[in-house]
């Protein structure tokens, strides 16, 4: 399959399609409704035999090189995997293990292949960047001393109870700007703060790192380079994510619009409620196209002016999509679309956690702006 955007020709690889595939079975499997409302409010939010499953599939190693255990197919054939896992709305540490490995990658390089190969053999990882900051935030928010000993906190790190390798973002005392490498079981229980997010699929904490030594700290011209990939990539990763979860969410509207009658007539006659339907389905396959070509932009080296056009398009695409979709069910559903039996509201959640993750639309076209114009 291929599309046309401008001048530019977007192929669907032979390994996205079949990754498409075995991940769409996968998370229908293993990610049914029951199982999802099950896991909401358990302490992990996610199966460990499920993990497993997934490492033995080597979804962890992916995007990474073969020289470290993984497949080489890069950013693009992890695409489908996620919009597969968004549309089963199932949580699991993959996409913060992900991140973390594009970062490390990325900032470090061939001596931090013992760190990669952990991950690639699944051992989960996580990004800590933010501090009271937003997305839009300069500094760091933490300090890092010559001896690589760190000192301040970071906010909402994801899935950093089950990290074994935390990536921190932070400075040192003359302003450069490094990424030290943290081992999960350096980190004790009692520096973690757990939050409670609205998207119950996931897990977060903000983590004090006072006083933890790195086990070794990233520096160097590569660094800036490499946070800036890491945040596109973060916002693409969430964005194809979104795709997943608005076709749940459209598929149970129009399953719903098929059999409730009002008045003696199916709802899914009304023009009030099929016009919206068709405005989703369209917004949807939108930032579908706007997702894969932005995958097909990236590559192993640093991302191109295009390639951030793309995903800054992308996520603001998909995070305004899903944020339509989600009023629209809860309100097609009309009282029962508030209660917590409906679906409805696990995908109003989903949408409030996407529209503010990696940065909002206004936060990217904002961004985008400069980059279309200027140039």
């Amino acid at each position: 399959m291929s599309a046309i955007i401008g001048s530019k020709k977007i192929d669907f690889s032979e390994e996205q399609g079949m990754l498409l595939d075995v991940a769409g079975e996968f998370v229908k499997d293993k990610s049914p409704g029951s199982e999802v409302r099950k896991l909401l409010e358990s302490d992990e939010g996610f199966s460990q035999p499920v993990w497993q499953e997934l490492v033995d599939l080597g979804w962890t190693g992916i995007n990474l090189p073969e020289s470290v255990g993984g497949s080489g197919l890069g950013i693009a054939a992890l695409i489908p995997v996620v919009e597969a896992m968004g549309k089963g709305l199932m949580g699991t540490p993959l996409v913060s293990t992900v991140l973390a490995a594009e970062l490390i990658r990325r900032a470090g390089g061939v001596a931090e292949e013992d760190v990669l190969e952990d991950i690639s053999g699944g051992c989960a990882a996580t990004v800590a960047y933010l501090d009271a900051s937003d997305w839009g935030g300069t500094n760091c928010g933490l300090l890092v001393s010559d001896e690589g000993v760190l000192s301040g906190r970071k906010f909402m790190v994801p899935d950093a109870a089950h990290a074994q390798w935390i990536a921190v973002v932070g400075s040192t005392s003359q302003g450069d700007t490094v990424v030290a490498l943290v081992s999960g079981s350096d980190v004790s229980a009692h520096a973690q703060e757990p939050h409670a997010l609205i998207d119950l699929t996931k897990r977060a904490a903000t983590i004090d790192f006072t006083g933890i030594k790195a086990r070794r700290v990233l520096a160097g011209g590569k660094v800036p380079s490499a946070i800036r990939d890491y945040l596109l990539i973060g916002a693409l990763l969430t964005a194809a994510e979104s795709v997943g979860s608005t076709a749940a969410c459209l598929a149970g509207i129009v399953d719903y619009l098929k059999t409730r009658k009002q008045f003696g007539k199916l709802i899914g006659s009304f023009q009030a409620l099929k016009h919206p339907t068709v405005d989703i389905y369209v917004a949807m396959e939108q930032s579908r196209s706007l997702v894969y070509h932005a995958s097909s932009e990236i590559n192993e080296g640093p991302l191109s002016h295009e390639a951030e056009v793309a995903c800054r398009m992308a996520k603001a695409k998909a995070s305004e999509t899903i944020q339509f979709a989600g009023d629209r069910s809860v309100q097609f559903h009309g009282g029962f679309g508030f209660t917590w039996e409906c679906d409805s509201s696990l995908f109003i959640r989903r949408a409030a956690w996407s529209q503010q993750q990696f940065g909002d639309a206004m936060h990217h076209r904002k961004r985008l702006a400069p980059l279309l114009l200027d140039s």
